[in-house]
């Protein structure tokens, strides 16, 4: 059993630059046993891909077994409304609820669909970046990274304009409870926000059965009234989840995207001299080098064995995203950026059943945005230093920039 005195998760340092402790953890074995948060950590890209894809693991064990079956204590009855929020929404479900609630909301990614977001998604981004130069610069997570992929899911959904500045102060509370260890205030205030999101998407499913639209709630009314085929709960659950998961990761995958791009002039130049031929390996190679989603963890269903190492029935494993994704088994110099890396299949966006639905829509988002941001403010430059937040969901508090 390995120790892992230097993985901190809740250190400040750390947090901004968790790759040196990543070499060493795969240096030091394939499975590590981290005492505080009680999981077994796995860095190497082999092993997370695999266990991805492994139905011996689970996002839950709810499926199979009880908590008192599977040597877990319940979750306090405090924080019952985020967990009835998140254990009916796709990302925690499993088997064949994941399945039916999967292929219905799968009618809304496909590549047609997506594709007719392309205009929308393109306006969007010029309208925000010519706001961003023309007051010579600001904050590029408030004023790009964040707006943008929370007016397109919320163009998705159909919530109006009107209402959109209440989804990211709920999705940040929320997302709270997927770092390790959260404090009982972060559980507040997600059960708090749990309530308030709970209470207007009801209120919008009431409006949207008076008055049915093109968008996905519509449809997922549809299917709940035709069929029977979604509960309220689990319509609700993943509404929330795809406002949550459709924003989260591209905001921070822009802002993290962007410093790398400030800290490495050499491949920012390349990028600014030819962006046609460069830009899709680039946010490719981006969302390799730093991804905003650092950790995915799962419970052990069944005993399974890495490297040697018997990892129990009950056990929860960390399949450490940011450390497969430098793995110099799997990526060539794997610390440097090569923003025309072309062997580049990175696990960003996760893989088995629970690969993320809304890749292809984070890619457009992505290329919109970077693109015009190339385009429009051809000398865009880090105003000041940030400050990084999160671990398992890592990205900045803001990003300071001048035009």
């Amino acid at each position: 059993m390995n120790t892992v005195a230097d993985f901190d998760p809740w250190s400040p340092s750390f947090t901004a630059d968790p790759y040196p402790v990543y070499a060493s953890l795969r240096e030091r074995g394939r499975a590590h046993w981290f005492e505080p948060a009680r999981q077994w950590l796995i860095p190497h890209y082999d092993d997370v891909s695999a266990l991805l894809r492994d139905r011996r693991l689970g996002r839950t064990y709810l499926h199979r077994f009880s908590h008192e079956e599977f040597g877990r204590t319940a979750p306090s009855a405090a924080h019952g409304p985020f967990h009835t929020l998140n254990g009916s929404g796709l990302l925690d479900l499993e088997g064949e609820d994941h399945t039916r609630i999967r292929r219905l909301v799968a009618k809304a990614f496909t590549p047609r669909t997506v594709e007719r977001l392309v205009p929308t998604i393109r306006r969007l981004a010029e309208e925000l970046v010519d706001d961003l130069v023309a007051r010579g610069g600001g904050d590029l997570i408030a004023a790009v990274a964040e707006p943008l992929p929370v007016a397109v899911i919320a163009e998705m959904l159909g919530i109006p304009e009107s209402d959109r500045g209440l989804l990211r102060p709920w999705s940040a509370d929320i997302c709270g409870m997927f770092e390790l260890n959260p404090s009982e205030e972060t559980a507040r205030r997600a059960v708090s926000a749990s309530l308030e999101f709970t209470a207007y998407l009801r209120d919008l499913i009431v409006e949207r059965r008076r008055s049915p639209g093109e968008d996905l709630v519509s449809a997922l009314i549809a299917a709940h009234d035709a069929e029977d085929r979604l509960t309220e709960q689990e319509m609700i659950s993943t509404c929330v989840l795809l406002l949550n998961a459709g924003h989260e990761a591209t905001v921070n995958s822009t802002g993290n995207g962007w410093l790398t791009l400030f800290h490495h002039p050499e491949q920012l130049a390349r990028l600014r001299a030819a962006p046609e031929a460069l830009l899709a390996p680039a946010i490719e190679e981006l969302l390799r080098y730093d991804t905003p989603l650092q950790m995915f963890e799962r419970w052990v269903l069944e005993d399974i064995e890495v490297g040697g190492t018997v990892i129990p029935r009950g056990s929860e494993v960390a399949l450490l995203f940011g450390s497969a994704n430098r793995d110099p088994a799997r990526f060539e110099r794997p610390d440097e950026l090569d923003l025309s890396r072309a062997d580049n299949p990175h696990i960003t966006f996760g893989a088995g059943i629970h690969y993320c639905l809304g890749a292809p829509l984070a890619r457009l988002e992505l290329a919109a945005s970077f693109g015009t941001l190339l385009r429009r403010a051809p000398r865009l430059r880090l105003a000041a230093e940030p400050e990084w937040t999160g671990f398992v969901i890592r990205g900045l508090r803001e990003l300071r920039v001048e035009v």
